[in-house]
């Protein structure tokens, strides 16, 4: 597995029907500094899903980032990636924890619920996702979460915290300095006119933060 740290821009790719062009943002991406990115397709066929995952996981690979794919623990598991991301209706945490073993990181998302991030927890997670903070595109009926769920969760869990739903490189300072080790972002990093220029700046605000 790609040696991680669970820090900085989390690149979630947007759904696009053009392989050729999901790749290029996610390498502009890449080169921009992120890291750490999840495939998340929940529209296109499986013979689709897969040419779309093999694409991004070799970007991955070119630039040593570690590739985590979304709701599904059997194509992340077929393709190689370096873990899974499960939401409430995706599955069994411990039996994916099992599956994944050692190597490979499982995220959860915990939405706006803190016993689920203790659940998370317990089933072995390597982080947590809260949110949505903010309206998002991507899940316009998402439940909001509340900016105190990332400090309360800094005191009660020690797990890198995701927060993920409408951030933009306007209200992620206020999702860092609450505690937020990750910014899971969709629109505002793959439809930002320069995506290399946006990840370098979304990665610029936790050099600041250590530095600050």
């Amino acid at each position: 597995m790609t040696t991680t740290r669970l820090s900085g821009l989390y690149a979630v790719t947007p759904e696009l029907a053009d392989t050729a062009d999901l790749a290029r943002r996610v390498r502009a991406a890449l080169r921009g500094g992120a890291r750490l990115l999840q495939f998340r397709c929940k529209t296109a066929d499986a013979a689709r899903r897969r040419c779309q995952a093999d694409a991004v996981l070799a970007a991955c690979r070119e630039f040593g980032a570690a590739l985590i794919v979304n709701d599904d623990l059997a194509l992340a598991l077929a393709v190689g990636a370096d873990g899974v991301h499960l939401g409430a209706d995706d599955g069994d945490l411990a039996a994916a924890r099992a599956a994944l073993g050692p190597r490979r990181l499982l995220g959860v998302s915990c939405y706006a619920d803190p016993a689920r991030a203790g659940e998370a927890r317990r089933c072995g997670a390597d982080y947590v996702a809260f949110g949505s903070f903010f309206a998002s595109a991507t899940k316009p009926a998402a439940v909001r979460a509340p900016l105190r769920i990332l400090t309360d969760a800094r005191q009660d869990l020690d797990l890198p915290l995701a927060a993920i739903g409408g951030i933009t490189l306007a209200n992620a300072p206020l999702l860092i300095e609450a505690g937020a080790d990750l910014l899971a972002v969709v629109s505002d990093l793959f439809e930002a006119p320069d995506i290399a220029a946006r990840a370098a700046a979304f990665t610029q605000l936790f050099s600041e933060k250590a530095t600050s």
